[in-house]
């Protein structure tokens, strides 16, 4: 009855506009594209074969996130009950999530969990089923979409298919990126190890999960391996794993990664970039000390995923910014705030020169930069230009390692000052700790005023 109220359009005029939008897409004309592809989106109501090829260009990833998801919304809206299509829409809700954003919350739209509820009832009962596969392979993609809200769905599914697929390897990669990202680091080393002996020709994308794998279960030597496969210049060094030399880069840390949530507590927390010492191509050290209160600091070292959110421009160098997959040491630094003044812009952080044990002055107030989601991913931003205002009231903390005493690292701190007058620095903290007490008092009253500015 509802074809019967609209025209059809034929296979030739689907193929057509079809290529129209291939066309437009892939030479980057967006709204265009978009523009072109209403036909199609109008006919698949009442034109299952039309349904199809949206979800196929959808899969084919040649609309932005967030089209794709209204794309799909729409096609399910109406075709909800077609297996097939099904399992097809949740294996192409990948294309609706941003990947490279690893910690990111669950998704807000209810198509996920709508989609994740009927392939879950639709596989069990397709059990040996000729379209089993089909149903699976959506569920497992559109569970593990949904952040660790479907978990035990996402893996049962994956799971599911290694029974039926033992040799195929993709399968075992998919089940080893699942378990990577939910920290589950010794299980995603085994399922990539597996991937990649199945694998007619050698896979970068599994070469570099097994090293990430590997470096997060701890397993130093079968890190090393894959990373000498792949023409790294490393060996073995700290804290039992490679290490080579490295550009510093940046790390979106998260309060809790994803690898670190459970169901209940599915969110990142709070968020901040920060630099660090890369030691691998998946660890470093943080470098940074952090302005809010994460959970990790400075000192820590932290396992990070392979692939870059954005990258931040500092003058004419670009630096990669990594997302945050689990931390590996926790180091224990003492922390110590502080407030001072400077006759001229890095005279307070140019004192770290002369702690000794990697003790560190931080000054945030010249180092801090808050910008929105948009600018924060701007390619274009010159964060070298964000930080270059000169500040004279400087306020940070200091960082020292849990083994210096607090009255050797005060000690230090007031000789690195010393060769730096005119400029002051009050730590009133540091000052108690080291059983100062009347100086931490004073300290503390001028550490307050200069707070205030």
């Amino acid at each position: 009855m509802l074809r019967s109220l609209h025209k059809a359009l034929s296979k030739n005029a689907i193929e057509k506009t079809r290529q129209r939008f291939i066309e437009q897409a892939e030479a980057d004309h967006g709204d265009s594209a978009w523009e072109v592809l209403q036909p199609l989106l109008r006919a698949q109501s009442h034109q299952k074969e039309v349904a199809f090829a949206l979800v196929e260009l959808v899969g084919r990833g040649y609309l932005s996130r967030e089209r794709s998801l209204e794309v799909l919304e729409r096609v399910h809206a109406v075709h909800a009950a077609d297996e097939h299509l099904l399992g097809l829409v949740g294996d192409s809700l990948d294309r609706t999530r941003d990947i490279d954003m690893l910690n990111a919350p669950p998704p807000q739209s209810e198509l996920f969990a709508t989609v994740v509820d009927s392939l879950a009832v639709l596989a069990a009962k397709a059990n040996g089923a000729d379209h089993e596969r089909a149903l699976l392979t959506g569920l497992a993609t559109a569970a593990r979409m949904m952040a660790r809200q479907r978990d035990e769905l996402a893996e049962s599914a994956s799971r599911r298919l290694l029974e039926l697929e033992p040799d195929t390897s993709y399968r075992h990669y998919n089940l080893g990126l699942l378990m990577k990202t939910r920290g589950r680091f010794h299980e995603g080393m085994l399922a990539n190890q597996r991937a990649r002996l199945l694998a007619e020709e050698t896979s970068e994308a599994t070469e570099w999960n097994l090293g990430i794998c590997a470096t997060g279960a701890r397993d130093g030597a079968t890190a090393l391996e894959v990373w000498k496969r792949m023409k790294q210049h490393i060996e073995m060094g700290r804290f039992g794993l490679p290490e080579g030399r490295y550009p510093s880069c940046k790390v979106r840390l998260a309060e809790r990664p994803l690898a670190e949530r459970t169901k209940d507590f599915d969110d990142p927390g709070l968020e901040e970039t920060i630099w660090i010492e890369r030691l691998s191509p998946c660890h470093g050290i943080i470098r940074s000390v952090l302005y809010q209160q994460l959970g990790v600091d400075y000192g820590d070292v932290v396992l990070i995923d392979g692939a870059p959110i954005t990258h931040h421009k500092y003058g004419e160098r670009e630096v990669p910014v990594f997302p945050h997959l689990a931390t590996l040491v926790r180091s224990k630094y003492q922390f110590f705030d502080f407030a001072g003044t400077q006759d001229d812009a890095g005279r307070i952080h140019s004192a770290s020169e002369d702690l000794e044990q990697d003790s560190v002055i931080y000054p945030h107030s010249e180092n801090y930069t808050v910008l929105c989601a948009g600018c924060w991913r701007d390619q274009d931003i010159d964060h070298e230009h964000t930080r270059s205002e000169q500040k004279h009231v400087v306020q940070g903390r200091i960082a020292a390692p849990p083994d210096v005493a607090p009255s050797e690292l005060l000690r230090q701190l007031d000789a690195a000052m010393t060769k730096r007058s005119p400029c002051r620095i009050y730590t009133p903290d540091l000052c108690a700790a080291a059983g100062l007490g009347d100086r931490a008092a004073i300290e503390r009253r001028r550490f307050d005023m200069l707070q205030q500015n």
